[in-house]
C-alpha cells in the first residue's frame, strides 16, 4: 500500500507511555493514531477505513484493510501483522504520572477477514488517550513513521520530533518507558542496541534526530542528554510548503483539529470562534497553536472564564 504522507500528531501521554512493541505493533498503531486524527478533523475516511462506537458505547470498532500496516508496496508480510495483532491483543499501555498509575489493553477482539481486512476494538480510555493533548504533543509525519526497521528508532521519533530544547532522561527511566529493563541489563549494552541504534537510522531517515551526551555520578552513567538535531534533507518539502503557507497567509483557514480543541476542551461555542476567527488565525500563523493551548489548559480551567482566559493569554502571546 502507498503511504500517503502527512503530519500526524499524537499526544505526548501516548509517546511516552510504558510498552515494549515490535515494528509492526508500532505500525497498527501509527494507523490508528491516524484514523483518531482524521475523525477529529471531521475528515471523511477512505471506503476501506472505518472507527465507531458500538452499540452499547463502551468500546470503539476499527476497520482497516491489512494492507495498512506494511511498510511500502514491496512489503508482503502478512504473517507479521496477524502475530502483532495476537501481540497486541495480549499488551498493555502502563499510563503513570503524579497521581495515578493503570494498565488498559490496546485491543480486543482481533479479527483477520480473509477477503484483506482488519477489525478489531479499542478501549474509551485508549481512544481518549490519543487525543489527550493536557500535557503536550509531538508531531511527527506518518511515511518516516512508519519506514523505520527498529522501534527504537519509531520511540525516539516520537519524543524528539519538533523538539527544539535538549531533553534528558534517567536510562532507568527509558529503560522502563521502552519495557528493556531485563534486556539490556548493562548501560553499555543499552547506549548501544537502543540509543546508538535509533540514533543511526533517524540520522539517515528522518527530520528530526539526536547528538546525545553521557551525564555521568562518579564513574556510573545516570542519564542521558539529547540535543535534537533537524535535518532538513530529511523533510518531505511538501508538507514542508505547507507549514510555511500556515505561517505566512492569514487567509489560511483555522484548522479543524484546533477549532475541535477550542470546543472541546474550554467549552468555546462556534459562535465565540467565530467572533475571534482572527485572533486564533493570528496565533496559528505565528505559533504552535495547539501545542500552546494545551499548556494554557490547566490555569485555563481554574479560571471564572475559561474562554476570557484563553483569548487573554494568546492576545499576550502574539504581541
Amino acid at each position: 500500500m502507498v503511504i500517503r504522507n502527512k503530519d500526524v500528531i499524537q499526544s505526548y501521554v501516548l509517546s511516552t507511555a510504558k510498552y515494549d512493541f515490535s515494528v509492526y505493533e508500532k505500525r497498527i498503531l501509527y494507523r490508528l493514531v491516524e484514523m483518531v486524527q482524521f475523525s477529529m478533523e471531521g475528515q471523511k475516511l477512505d471506503k476501506d477505513y472505518s472507527i465507531q462506537p458500538n452499540l452499547f458505547g463502551d468500546m470503539t470498532g476499527v476497520t482497516m484493510p491489512l494492507s495498512a500496516f506494511l511498510k511500502d508496496v514491496n512489503d508482503q508480510n502478512y504473517l507479521e501483522v496477524k502475530k502483532a495483532l495476537t501481540s497486541l491483543r495480549n499488551k498493555t499501555l502502563e499510563f503513570e504520572d503524579d497521581h495515578m498509575w493503570k494498565l488498559i489493553g490496546l485491543i480486543e477482539i482481533p479479527k483477520y477477514v480473509k477477503k484483506g481486512y482488519v477489525q478489531f476494538q479499542i478501549h474509551p480510555e485508549i481512544y481518549e488517550a490519543i487525543l489527550n493533548f493536557s500535557k503536550g504533543f509531538r508531531k511527527y509525519e506518518l511515511k518516516t513513521a512508519m519506514s523505520f526497521d527498529s522501534v527504537y528508532s519509531m520511540r525516539f521519533y516520537e519524543l524528539l520530533s519538533g523538539q527544539k530544547s535538549p531533553l534528558i532522561y534517567t536510562i532507568d527511566h527509558l529503560k522502563m518507558m521502552f519495557k528493556v529493563e531485563l534486556k539490556y541489563k548493562l548501560t553499555a549494552d543499552f547506549i548501544r542496541k537502543v540509543i546508538d541504534t535509533a540514533k543511526n537510522e533517524l540520522d539517515k531517515k528522518s527530520p528530526y534526530s539526536f547528538k546525545y551526551k553521557a551525564l555521568k555520578n562518579g564513574r556510573k552513567i545516570i542519564s542521558i542528554k539529547f540535543y535534537p538535531v533537524f535535518k532538513s534533507e530529511n523533510r518531505d518539502p511538501n508538507l514542508e510548503r505547507n507549514d510555511l503557507k500556515k505561517q505566512t497567509s492569514l487567509r489560511w483557514d483555522l484548522e479543524k483539529m484546533v477549532i475541535n480543541y477550542l470546543i472541546e476542551n474550554f467549552f468555546f461555542t462556534e459562535t465565540q470562534i467565530k467572533n475571534n476567527l482572527e485572533l486564533f488565525i493570528v496565533a496559528q500563523s505565528k505559533v504552535d497553536l495547539l501545542y500552546e493551548l494545551s499548556m494554557i489548559k490547566p490555569k485555563a480551567m481554574e479560571a471564572n472564564n475559561p474562554q476570557g482566559y484563553v483569548i487573554g493569554v494568546l492576545k499576550k502571546l502574539i504581541k
